[in-house]
């Protein structure tokens, strides 16, 4: 975990925990670890304590458990079902940002109903994962008044329950989707125009993710566009969505500061963790990651991105 002075809150991450199948042109894996609760979850972790809500099998490997806990993640919230865990399976071809999917199983997931412990209720920054806008809103009804909540979503939810999606947005100070679906809730090709009408619904910030090709930040004062880290290497770009925001919200956590100045740092550190996520298949770069590489990345990131007088 990055150390520092700051007065560093724990963060909550409520979200899908599975086993990818995942083959790019750069290789193919089977039954490894997934699921966007995994890597937004082991992401925050290098910079804050984290609490996990979500839900696994009985088929799910005991060193999974073991990686989480590793990272120091409280496992309280997360339940073990009769049953097999959830499983996606996918491919990319060399166009990275588009993703294949071949079969997605629900199993115990499909059943999931979040409960957070009592212990987490108090949570002052929270992450609502890619689920059902009715899950995300019945958190929220569990949550004592937290400080920052973000919330992530994808297309299945805009196809078939916009109007709850649209409701998770009002209610949440920060909303982030991919360019594919802020051009699909938004019903427009332009991605400021997006940027825009998502925050004229309510949320202070609104993060539109653009893959390799970075991310834009609104608020109602300003706008930032942060690019992606340039890389030789990369291997699997599934979950990268998931880490970017779990490394913002575990920065702001551990920095206590949602300062529109902080956000953009935040974007920077969760652009700099989604790099190292794509690195290797499912979380096997993070795993091996120290935060002094983090640390180092991110100086990179101001040194490439700096414009001289």
């Amino acid at each position: 975990m990055i150390r520092g002075n700051a007065p560093r809150l724990p963060a909550l991450v409520v979200g899908s925990i599975g086993l990818d199948t995942v083959e790019t042109p750069f290789g193919a894996v089977r039954d490894v670890l997934g699921g966007a609760a995994s890597f937004s979850a082991v992401s925050a972790s290098f910079f804050t304590d984290v609490r996990m809500v979500g839900v696994v099998g009985e088929d799910f490997p005991a060193e999974h458990l073991a990686l989480f806990r590793a990272r120091e993640i409280d496992l309280n919230g997360v339940q073990q079902q009769p049953g097999a865990t959830f499983r996606w399976n996918g491919y990319y071809e060399y166009d990275l940002n588009q993703a294949h999917t071949l079969a997605t199983h629900l199993n115990v997931f499909e059943q999931f109903r979040p409960t957070v412990p009592d212990a987490y209720r108090d949570t002052p920054y929270v992450f609502l994962a890619n689920i059902d806008p009715d899950l995300q809103l019945a958190v929220l009804e569990q949550m004592s008044a937290p400080k920052f909540v973000m919330a992530d979503t994808m297309n299945f939810w805009i196809d078939g329950k916009a109007n709850r999606v649209l409701e998770v947005v009002k209610r949440v100070d920060a909303m982030t989707m991919n360019d594919a679906e802020a051009r699909q809730l938004c019903d427009t090709s332009n991605l400021v125009v997006a940027g825009h009408r998502l925050l004229n619904l309510g949320p202070r910030v609104v993060i539109i993710k653009k893959g390799e090709h970075g991310a834009l930040l609104f608020t109602q004062h300003d706008y930032f566009a942060a690019p992606s880290f340039p890389l030789e290497d990369v291997k699997d770009p599934t979950g990268a969505g998931d880490t970017f925001a779990g490394g913002l919200l575990g920065y702001l956590a551990f920095t206590n500061d949602v300062s529109d100045a902080n956000i953009r740092r935040a974007v920077v550190y969760g652009t700099v963790m989604a790099s190292y996520a794509v690195e290797d298949f499912s979380l096997g770069r993070l795993q091996t990651l120290e935060p002094g590489e983090v640390m180092v990345r991110f100086a990179e990131m101001r040194r490439i991105t700096a414009m001289p007088e």
